[in-house]
């Protein structure tokens, strides 16, 4: 479990990016998982024929620490004799989060995020993330993508590489818009609205 001064640096760094990030509604229904777009909806220019597809996925990430039963927890940090930068470089937290439709936890289910971030910048709060995204809803479920990069917790939309994927999403590219939905001040537990535009055959 993560240390009270660690937890409360995350809980202010969340804060931060709450308040610097526009609350408006997402355009997309919270009924929605996913949708085809065409490829120049991102203005992308695909060589023709192709059979490449280009998929939205629009799903809540919901990361709790704290919880009888959390689903994300601390699994290692620095040496005890060592400094530790303001940013809590070397903190390193496993997950397997559920996804949802909408923000509410009680909203329809759509797979799991399961992975690691990790404080991977000395001067500034900058996680590493490496995650699948497993979906188990309708014709995806079994499938995969995988994201791994960098979270700069500070801006308001943080952008974030798919680097690849199984099932539907085989030869998967793509990036991932991640946007700070809700934080518990009390609890550190946190709600992320994840966009994901994913070209794969």
């Amino acid at each position: 479990m993560a240390t009270k001064p660690l937890m409360m640096f995350f809980l202010r760094m969340i804060t931060i990016s709450l308040l610097v990030t526009s609350q408006a509604t997402s355009p997309i229904s919270h009924t929605t998982f996913s949708r085809s777009l065409r490829p120049s909806a991102l203005g992308l220019e695909l060589a023709a024929p192709t059979k490449q597809k280009l998929t939205h996925l629009h799903f809540y990430f919901h990361d709790t620490v704290t919880s009888v039963h959390p689903t994300a927890l601390l699994v290692a940090k620095p040496a005890s004799n060592t400094t530790v930068p303001a940013s809590s470089f070397g903190y390193v937290f496993m997950a397997d989060d559920p996804l949802t439709v909408g923000p509410e936890l009680s909203s329809k289910k759509v797979g799991r995020a399961q992975g690691m971030y990790a404080s991977a910048a000395m001067e500034t709060l900058g996680l590493l993330m490496a995650f699948n995204f497993v979906f188990t809803e309708g014709v995806y479920n079994g499938s995969y993508v995988s994201l791994f990069g960098r979270n700069a917790v500070f801006s308001g939309v943080r952008e974030m590489p798919i680097v690849g994927g199984s099932g539907v999403f085989r030869f998967a590219t793509g990036f991932a818009k991640a946007k700070t939905y809700s934080v518990d001040l009390e609890t550190g537990n946190a709600v992320v609205e994840y966009n994901v535009y994913v070209l794969h055959y």
